[in-house]
């Protein structure tokens, strides 16, 4: 079992348009809609992050993928099941966190209930268009570059410290602590009048780049010496180390010429070969090494 076919199953059934991107578009009420979940010792461990930095990322990553979208974040709802071992401290400093993560954000409401021995997240995020030209992973076109900013692979070593009982600050605060690129997702939601494609790489930067693929029908060719990474990345954490909640787009070339933007790699004609990185070939989604939701990474 995993998540692309949990949700073509979901699609098979409901068949509706606004499952396949990460916000659902509701174009008459002129907002987009995201929910995210976040499952103790699934998505995090108690012993690894305060309570002030779980819902500091539990905002972030669902804000993530308002920006994506094109939209201004604008509201937050959250759900919160905890366990009767919490102390009264959490809560304080539970949505601290969540208000730090923007200040422009306002919490309209959400629910409190108990749960046997875990934390449980569920945050709905809902932004606004105001006139912004709203993505989706199935407009990249031949001819479009790929657009990035930030640094890959940098919240999967933190991770890797943790697990190893490591202590690099600057790593751990990538996977604890990440921020978005509000500055380009602004620009181009703003300046490209075509259809565009973006996504944030919550599930690794090959994961995204796969999936915009695959859903506008097209081949991307990237070039792996183009992606920003750290010194001393793992090459596997650049390309499929999750969470680093950075934007990658295909646009149109003449908006790349941009100071924000680093242009990696090209949308070119779909030969039977989905993504390229520097002559390495990947055909399926399976045949990457993402994160599975419901086991090991593939």
């Amino acid at each position: 079992m995993n998540e692309a076919s949990i949700l073509q199953s979901i699609k098979n059934i409901i068949g509706n348009e606004y499952i396949g991107d990460d916000c659902a578009y509701l174009r008459d009420l002129g907002i987009v809609v995201s929910q995210d979940s976040l499952v103790e010792d699934v998505h995090f461990k108690r012993v690894w992050c305060t309570p002030y930095q779980l819902g500091y990322k539990s905002a972030i990553v669902n804000i993530s993928d308002i920006i994506v979208s094109g939209a201004m974040p604008k509201y937050l709802t959250v759900s919160l099941s905890l366990p009767d071992n919490i102390p009264e401290t959490f809560i304080d400093e539970f949505y601290n966190g969540i208000k730090s993560a923007n200040k422009n954000i306002k919490i309209i409401g959400g629910d409190i209930t108990g749960s046997t021995d875990k934390i449980f997240v569920s945050i709905t995020a809902i932004g606004v268009t105001n006139n912004r030209n709203i993505s989706s992973r199935k407009y990249a076109k031949e001819g479009y570059v790929i657009v990035t900013k930030g640094n890959f692979g940098s919240s999967a070593a933190g991770l890797q410290e943790l697990i190893n009982n490591n202590s690099n600050r600057e790593l751990i605060k990538y996977h604890l602590e990440p921020e978005l690129e509000y500055d380009f997702t602004e620009y181009i939601s703003k300046i490209v009048k075509e259809p565009y494609a973006m996504m944030d790489t919550s599930d690794g930067l090959g994961d995204a780049l796969f999936k915009i693929a695959e859903a506008s029908e097209v081949k991307i060719v990237a070039d792996y010496n183009k992606i920003p990474h750290l010194n001393n990345i793992n090459y596997n954490f650049v390309l499929f180390g999750g969470e680093d909640y950075k934007p990658v787009a295909a646009i149109p070339e003449k908006y790349a010429n941009n100071k924000l933007f680093t242009v990696i790699g090209n949308v070119v004609k779909y030969d039977g070969i989905r993504l390229d990185i520097s002559g390495n070939v990947y055909r399926e989604y399976n045949e990457l090494k993402v994160y599975n939701h419901f086991g090991d990474a593939n």
